[in-house]
């Protein structure tokens, strides 16, 4: 019997493509990275073309590394950068547009005139997100509205709106199937989260059609199947979607309401299990779904901050401090502290729970004496302390501490990081054996639902620990970390 699992994961960056067993052993691995495209100051695109290569790419170099057969593969499972929204043709599947990606901010003056209509509350009740470019609808209706001849045609029912993971499904199954789960679709602000359907009036206030978007499906349904997909043969049932941090969610094991997880990527993104109940936030946080499975739904609250690792990719690319990301730790070691300098990497605005758009990055407190190793340690604070907040509003929100915080993501592999990490949150830190967790939990969930796995206590008993950071500052010296760095901040 089949037993693999291919988990597609769609990031921001690149493709990354897995061939994962039952015991959650990855067998194989393929990466490919596509190009970033900025045509203005503040603006972010794909090439849905380039997204889509950079996929079959991946996937031929897992087969091909794993020595795996193609009909081993039981099901396939995709996680995907949220909130990027694609256009493309409803017949021949061709992108209409660049992808506007999440990070894009060209929206800012919609999201400023729906708050100044008295909006906010009406999106944030019925979606539990807030009014910020960073979510797909206000990107639809940019797409819709300045793409020559778009709205016409999306009128006459030849185009499709959706985020990665519907444009992959409409691509893997050849057309056949125009499809979302209930977690990517609950970031589009036209989602209703208490029942996880579009919502006409979200739709008409976005002047967005409801006939373009996708339908919405639970997170284990299968929502096609293959065709004329590389060498993967025909009929594999594509069956497990969540957007890549819910996907990281369920691949931490984090099942329970109080449980929680940060995933340290492009961006830094913190989620908790609230439960079967969406908890709405006070304190700048996102009410989402964490997944939909066998139609019942989970939620989460969530922080993000849109800028983590995107700061070393600048230091190495933009600065030249070093060639590889990975030299930032030993770099930043050289120094015992930053020397009072704050590096806040504000780059495309701030996040949970500050939702400042207009903010940008800042350095404080350089001297004569600053050094490269006093700004790369600057830079991995700046990416731990964006963080302290999200944490103590989440616990706020939820009435729950949270005593230890699982980790994840290329840049939990960083152990200076995670000892910063720690102390700045007085908190344990828990890194797994696979710190790729979107893509497991892309293979969890597709496994549910091929039935590989029986249920999620069959998930967890395959979860394994690799390393525990511990708290060593005192609190003196936390709390006055965590001042200046809010003092930075306030300037951004």
């Amino acid at each position: 019997m089949a037993q693999v699992i291919l988990a597609i994961d769609q990031g921001t960056t690149g493709s990354t493509v897995m061939l994962i067993d039952r015991q959650l052993n990855v067998l194989a691995r393929g990466y490919q990275e596509f190009r970033q495209i900025y045509p203005r100051p503040g603006w972010v695109e794909h090439d849905p073309k380039d997204i889509w290569r950079s996929v079959t790419g991946a996937t031929n170099m897992a087969f091909i590394r794993g020595k795996v057969n193609p009909r081993d593969v039981a099901a396939i499972g995709i996680t995907n950068q949220r909130e990027t929204s694609i256009a493309w043709d409803a017949e021949t599947g061709e992108a209409l547009h660049n992808a506007i990606v999440w990070q894009c901010r060209r929206t800012s003056p919609v999201t400023e005139r729906l708050k100044a209509e008295g909006l906010e509350e009406v999106f944030r009740q019925k979606t539990g997100l807030v009014l910020d470019p960073y979510f797909s609808g206000t990107k639809y209706a940019w797409l819709l509205d300045n793409v020559p001849g778009l709205r016409g045609r999306a009128r006459e029912g030849k185009v499709r709106l959706g985020t990665v993971d519907s444009f992959l499904v409409h691509r893997l199954t050849k057309g056949k199937v125009h499809a979302t789960d209930a977690s990517n679709a609950s970031r589009t602000l036209l989602m209703r989260l208490s029942d996880c359907q579009w919502d006409g009036d979200l739709c008409r206030i976005l002047n967005v059609p409801v006939q373009c978007l996708p339908r919405i499906l639970d997170c284990t349904e299968t929502f096609g199947h293959t065709k004329a997909f590389g060498g993967v043969p025909d009929g594999i049932p594509v069956c497990g979607i969540a957007g890549d941090q819910q996907a990281a969610l369920f691949g931490q094991a984090c099942f329970s309401p109080g449980e929680a997880k940060c995933t340290y990527g492009t961006g830094a993104f913190m989620l908790m299990n609230t439960g079967a109940v969406p908890e709405p936030s006070k304190n700048g946080l996102l009410t989402t779904v964490a997944w939909k499975v066998q139609g019942k739904t989970t939620y989460a609250l969530e922080g993000s901050a849109f800028i983590a690792g995107a700061v070393v990719q600048w230091l190495r690319d933009g600065m030249k401090f070093f060639s590889t990301a990975s030299e930032i730790e030993s770099l930043a070691a050289e120094a015992p502290d930053s020397g009072g300098v704050v590096l806040v990497p504000a780059f495309v605005g701030l996040g949970a729970p500050h939702w400042r758009s207009s903010a940008r990055g800042l350095i404080t407190g350089i001297t004569r004496g600053t050094s490269r190793a006093h700004l790369a340690r600057a830079a991995l604070e700046g990416m731990a302390l964006q963080n302290v907040d999200v944490l103590r509003a989440m616990e706020e929100d939820s009435g729950t501490p949270i005593p230890r915080l699982k980790v994840d993501g290329g840049a939990s592999a960083n152990n200076l990081l995670m000892r910063m990490q720690a102390d700045f949150l007085g908190r344990e830190i828990v890194r797994p054996k696979m710190v790729e967790t979107t893509a497991l939990g892309a293979a969890c969930l597709a496994g549910l639902g091929a039935g590989v796995f029986t249920d999620t206590a069959d998930i967890a008993a395959a979860w394994r620990e690799d390393r525990v950071f511990t708290p060593k500052m005192d609190e003196a010296a936390r709390r006055e970390s965590i001042a200046r760095w809010n003092a930075a901040v306030a300037k951004a």
